[in-house]
C-alpha cells in the first residue's frame, strides 16, 4: 500500500490519517493534535488506548486519557501559583480539596490548526500549529503569547513527534512539557494484560507527598521499583500511581535507548518508546490499574519545577526567553 496523508471523519471530528510503513495514525487536530489512533497493522499491535465507539465529546471529556495527549503545563502546580523569573501567575485551582493544585494545563483541550500534510515515497506527515494569545481564555492567567508547532511523521521507523514552542512575548515562557502517554493493555491483538511486561530505565525516585507534590527527597529505589529497571514489572493489574523517577538509559540492540520498551512475552513483540533528552523524568500511572492501560509519562520537569526550592539544573525547569525557541522529540515503533 503507498503511503498516504488523508483526511477522514471520526466520532464527529475531523482527523488525520497518516499510512505508511505498515502503520496508521490517526492525529485528531481538533484536539490538541492528540494522536488518538496509532496501530501497525501488520504485526496486529494496537498502541494506544482507544475505543472506536468513542465520541468527539468522550475524548475531550478526558482528553488525558485517550491516545497520545501533550500536555503544557503538565502536571500539578500547589495552590495554582507557577513563579518565573520576571512574574508569578495564578493559575485556576482545578483539582478540588485535598490536592488544591492546577493540573495539565490547557493545550491538549484546544482545537489546533492544520498548516501542511502529505506522503512521498519514505513517509507520511501533517504539520499542526496552535497560536497562544490574547484569543485563548487561559491568557487571562498565563499572559504569555508562543506559537506551538507540532509535526507527525509516519514510516517503517514508526512515528515521529517534533514539537517547537516559540516565544512570542516580552516575558519568558515557563516551559514544562508532558506526554500522558496512554499504552493500550493489551497491546497486541488476542494478547494477555498479564503477559505484558515494562522496562524504564529509572534512577532516584521523587518522593511526593498527599498532595502529589515533591517534597524534595529523593531516595534510591525500592525493590518493587526495581521491576521497572530489570523489565519484570506488569503494568497493569496492580495499581501504579504516580511513581516518579529521574529517567536514565537502557540498552536496546546494543545500543544507548533513551526510552521505555514494554514486551508482550508470549509473542515476543515489544512496543518501543523512544523521547529525547530533554525529557529527563517518568511518571508512571496506571488508573488504578483494572482500566485496560497504563500511562509512562515523560517530563522535562518535575511537578511543580518552578516553585521547589531546588536547582533548575535538578528539577528539569526551564524558561524560553523572547524570540526564542523550545524543540522536544518522541518516537514510537514496534519490534
Amino acid at each position: 500500500m503507498a503511503n498516504s496523508t488523508e483526511l477522514m471523519e471520526f466520532g464527529g471530528m475531523t482527523c488525520v490519517k497518516l499510512t505508511a510503513g505498515g502503520y496508521e495514525a490517526w492525529v485528531a487536530n481538533e484536539i490538541g493534535s492528540n494522536v488518538i489512533r496509532l496501530r501497525n497493522n501488520d504485526k496486529g499491535m494496537e498502541f494506544f488506548r482507544f475505543s472506536p465507539d468513542n465520541k468527539a465529546e468522550d475524548i475531550k471529556q478526558s482528553a488525558e486519557v485517550w491516545g497520545l495527549p501533550t500536555l503544557y503545563l503538565p502536571n500539578r502546580f500547589a495552590d495554582g501559583i507557577l513563579r518565573t523569573s520576571d512574574g508569578t501567575y495564578q493559575l485556576p485551582v482545578n483539582e478540588k480539596a485535598p490536592y488544591n493544585n492546577h493540573i495539565h494545563g490547557f493545550l491538549h483541550k484546544r482545537a489546533h490548526e492544520i498548516v501542511e500534510r502529505g506522503a512521498d515515497d519514505n513517509c507520511a506527515w501533517v504539520k499542526t500549529r496552535y497560536i497562544y494569545d490574547e484569543k485563548d481564555e487561559f491568557f487571562q492567567y498565563l499572559p504569555v503569547r508562543f506559537v506551538a508547532e507540532y509535526t507527525f511523521t509516519l514510516s517503517e521507523m514508526g512515528l515521529e513527534q517534533d514539537i517547537k514552542f516559540i516565544n512570542t512575548s516580552d516575558k519568558v515562557l515557563p516551559m514544562s512539557l508532558a506526554s500522558h502517554t496512554t499504552i493500550n493493555a493489551p497491546f497486541v491483538d488476542g494478547g494477555k494484560e498479564s503477559d505484558m511486561r515494562l522496562t524504564v530505565p529509572i534512577g532516584k525516585k521523587c518522593i511526593l507527598n498527599e498532595r502529589c507534590l515533591p517534597t524534595g527527597a529523593m531516595e534510591q529505589p525500592s525493590m518493587s521499583d526495581l521491576e521497572y529497571k530489570n523489565g519484570t514489572k506488569c503494568p497493569v493489574l496492580q495499581v501504579l500511581d504516580n511513581d516518579m523517577f529521574f529517567s536514565e538509559t537502557l540498552e536496546l540492540d546494543g545500543q544507548q535507548f533513551h526510552g521505555v520498551t514494554v514486551e508482550d512475552i508470549a509473542s515476543g513483540k515489544k512496543l518501543c518508546y523512544e523521547v529525547s533528552e530533554e525529557y529527563g523524568f517518568w511518571i508512571i500511572w496506571n488508573d488504578r490499574g483494572f482500566n485496560h492501560y497504563f500511562c509512562p509519562e515523560p517530563m522535562t520537569a518535575m511537578i511543580d519545577a518552578p516553585n521547589l526550592d531546588m536547582p533548575a539544573e535538578v528539577t528539569g525547569y526551564r524558561e524560553i526567553k523572547p524570540d526564542g525557541v523550545f524543540t522536544a522529540h518522541q518516537r514510537f515503533f514496534s519490534k
